[in-house]
């Protein structure tokens, strides 16, 4: 399942870089996320838990940085495993672009689900995944310009 989305954030793109890149604000913004450890400056670990309609899971696993264009754009990806539910893995690449004082925050997500979460239906994850994303951005942008209204 693919999807693409923007955000307009009221922020100069240095500061919704940092912010990308921290994890603090990152665990504040990932729906369902419990904890978020930074192992290298382009790996995490999280734990992440996530409800699917009637089933919920609770994902252990590790956030990758690549193709890194700071401050510009770079790829996010994720893989975790959720017991019994399964696994999920997925993608987005995130690209921030300057307009004015604000900054566009546009991304192109990706994710595949395995085991009892494959079973529940492509519309159902797809629903799930947009919603997870959506929440994401939102909350990021929300964090973003708190953080800037304390700097």
């Amino acid at each position: 399942m693919d999807f693409t989305g923007e955000e307009r954030i009221a922020a100069p793109r240095d500061m919704v870089w940092a912010a990308l890149n921290d994890p603090e604000i990152m665990r504040g913004c990932i729906p369902g996320c419990q904890n978020i450890e930074q192992l290298s400056p382009d790996v995490f670990e999280a734990t992440i838990k996530v409800k699917f309609s009637l089933l919920s899971a609770t994902f252990h696993g590790l956030l990758t940085l690549s193709n890194i264009d700071a401050p510009k754009s770079y790829t996010l990806s994720a893989e975790g495993k959720g017991g019994i539910a399964g696994f999920a893995r997925g993608s987005a690449d995130v690209v921030l672009e300057d307009r004015g004082v604000e900054t566009i925050l546009h991304y192109r997500a990706r994710a595949e689900l395995g085991g009892k979460l494959a079973q529940l239906g492509a519309r159902l994850l797809d629903s799930t995944s947009q919603r997870l994303a959506e929440g994401f951005f939102s909350d990021f942008n929300a964090a973003v310009v708190a953080k800037m209204a304390v700097d």
